[in-house]
């Protein structure tokens, strides 16, 4: 039986975590020796996010399996092949097509089964699951801290602290530059040239640089 490793980090950081690139390799070559398959290549994606199918090694990979060179792929753990329960399934389908099955390592599973397929959807299906409801509650809570006032991310120009460090209140300096800006801009001044009268007038950023057209763009953004 052929195989083909596939490992995948997204930063560096992640060898902090236990699935650097090394340890990764580590587990696909001895699961290879415990499947009696012969490891025919290591495909590595260093740096790639699982978001999406478009990375090099995965095109490596899915052209190996297209060109029939190649039984079972082993990985790690799944969410070094995919987060995405649609590429998953895309992935299984050709892999199914061409009578490869997938092996993962921490997640004890194996599609050469029926039952193995099931678990594997289920699996991703629940881990899906659970980064949209962790995003829908971020996303509620930061709606709520806004509609209280309180601050959420970077201060915003023409805001400030407010003396209990939760809430945001009006800064008159910044407050009286923005007046400024949308003034020059309901004139019909552009954001480079609202940026160089605010120069002219001896106006400086938060930073208290001098003012360049992005910065025009996000004060006028963030207000």
């Amino acid at each position: 039986m052929k195989a083909i490793g596939y490992v995948r980090v997204s930063t560096e950081k992640q060898a902090d975590f236990g699935v650097s690139l090394e340890a990764q390799s580590e587990k696909v070559r001895a699961m290879a020796v415990v499947q009696g398959a012969e490891l025919a290549e290591l495909i590595i994606d260093a740096g790639e996010s699982a978001k999406s199918l478009n990375r090099p090694g995965m095109a490596r990979l899915l052209s190996l399996v297209e060109a029939g060179a190649v039984d079972t792929v082993i990985i790690a753990k799944l969410d070094r092949l995919t987060r995405s329960v649609k590429d998953l399934a895309e992935l299984l389908e050709r892999f199914t097509r061409r009578g490869v099955s997938l092996v993962s390592v921490a997640d004890a599973l194996d599609t050469r089964s029926a039952a193995g397929r099931l678990v594997l959807n289920i699996m991703v299906s629940v881990s899906q699951w659970e980064r949209e409801a962790i995003g829908e509650r971020t996303r509620d809570a930061m709606q709520h801290k806004r509609a209280n006032g309180e601050r959420v991310g970077t201060v915003p120009f023409g805001c400030r602290m407010a003396a209990d460090c939760l809430h945001l209140e009006a800064d008159t300096a910044e407050q009286g530059i923005l007046s400024r800006i949308r003034e020059l801009k309901t004139a019909g001044y552009s954001t480079r040239q609202i940026a160089a009268e605010l120069n002219r007038q001896g106006f400086t950023t938060r930073r208290r640089t001098e003012w360049r057209f992005q910065y025009v763009a996000e004060a006028v953004r963030a207000a």
